[in-house]
């Protein structure tokens, strides 16, 4: 059944924010799905070679996962924090709101990146456009210089994604550990069960996060994400491979379903109850961002053991002797296994 709001949209054809020759900038905000709240997600590409540009977030701090290839970040933060680190492939990386940063494709073929923002209205400041709004004269005080030390610059609107000229410079440094950077892809599964995992970037594991998180999360064929909720945060996920179903209900209730496929997005207001089901024989992996460092939920098995059997027979208007039998579920199993057959 169709609800009043939308849950789902496409970032890989949503919204397009920029494109050109050397990459493309997509996203999904509360310009193009309404019901996001505090939360929003960007999807960059950038061919080899290709940059970009140095810019930063106005209102939000931001985590990234770098879905392919391999690229440069160059970070100044508040207090002229700097820092320059190579992010690859299931790795990811943090910037705080308000420090400029630029994003560089060092690898051989594409790079493509996975933003969430901690807000639903991004927006942002580029260092091209930052300079194009100071005159000759107020830069070249800036820097000591005379002021047609910049008479080449044409006060062109930022392009947002640029090209290198040469080969890529990557600093020493750049290996270093890095309080920024996070290996997703590396992490043991502190979740793991016989038909998924989940790995998890959350603030117990990345201590750099204040007010976001990711989940990788996989469900084989035979698994399924319980029915829960998140009482304290949203979720914005991301649908990386394969292919699921989903069902959300709303306070109205009014039901909603979904079939989920590799591109889309999906975003669940915090609270509402939700599942995901595999459909196929591959299984699915989702990108999950939170809006909270370390997020948790309520999950159904263990609402069912939380009351005792004459309440749930109240409740549901069922004969406690007609009631299931109910497993004992102390902690909530964030997988549970897939035994009856998909419902049509």
């Amino acid at each position: 059944m169709a609800g009043k709001v939308a849950h789902v949209g496409s970032l890989i054809d949503g919204e397009r924010v920029f494109e050109n020759e050397f990459g493309t900038i997509s996203q999904l905000a509360a310009s193009s799905l309404p019901i996001l709240s505090g939360m929003s997600l960007k999807r960059i590409t950038l061919a080899p070679g290709a940059i970009r540009e140095p810019q930063w977030n106005v209102n939000a701090n931001q985590i990234a996962y770098v879905a392919a290839g391999t690229v440069l970040v160059s970070l100044l933060g508040n207090g002229d924090s700097f820092a320059s680190f190579v992010v690859r492939t299931g790795q990811m990386y943090h910037v705080e709101s308000g420090a400029i940063y630029h994003i560089e494709n060092v690898g051989d073929g594409n790079a493509e990146i996975i933003a969430a923002l901690r807000t639903d209205r991004p927006e942002h400041f580029s260092l091209q456009d930052s300079f194009s709004a100071m005159t000759n004269a107020v830069l070249g005080n800036t820097y000591d210089l005379p002021s047609d030390a910049f008479a080449a610059f044409d006060r062109h609107h930022s392009s947002q994604i640029v090209r290198r000229d040469g080969p890529a410079r990557i600093p020493d440094t750049a290996g270093l550990p890095n309080a920024r950077l996070f290996d997703a892809e590396a992490q043991a599964a502190p979740l793991s069960y016989e038909y998924g995992w989940a790995k998890l970037a959350r603030k117990q594991y990345w201590a750099a996060l204040e007010d976001l998180s990711m989940y990788r999360l996989a469900v084989h064929d035979d698994g399924m994400r319980e029915p829960h909720w998140h009482p304290v945060t949203a979720e914005l996920g991301y649908v990386h491979k394969g292919h699921a179903k989903m069902r959300v209900l709303s306070p109205d209730g009014s039901l909603d379903e979904y079939v989920l496929e590799p591109g889309q997005a999906y975003f669940i207001p915090r609270a509402y109850p939700h599942h995901i089901e595999t459909l196929g024989e591959d299984g699915f992996q989702f990108l999950i961002f939170f809006d909270q460092p370390m997020p948790a939920d309520i999950g159904y098995r263990a609402t069912a053991s939380a009351f005792t059997r004459e309440v749930l027979s109240a409740a549901f208007g069922v004969p406690e002797r007609e009631l299931p039998t109910f497993p004992h579920t102390p902690t909530d199993p964030l997988i549970v296994s897939r035994t009856n057959p998909r419902d049509t």
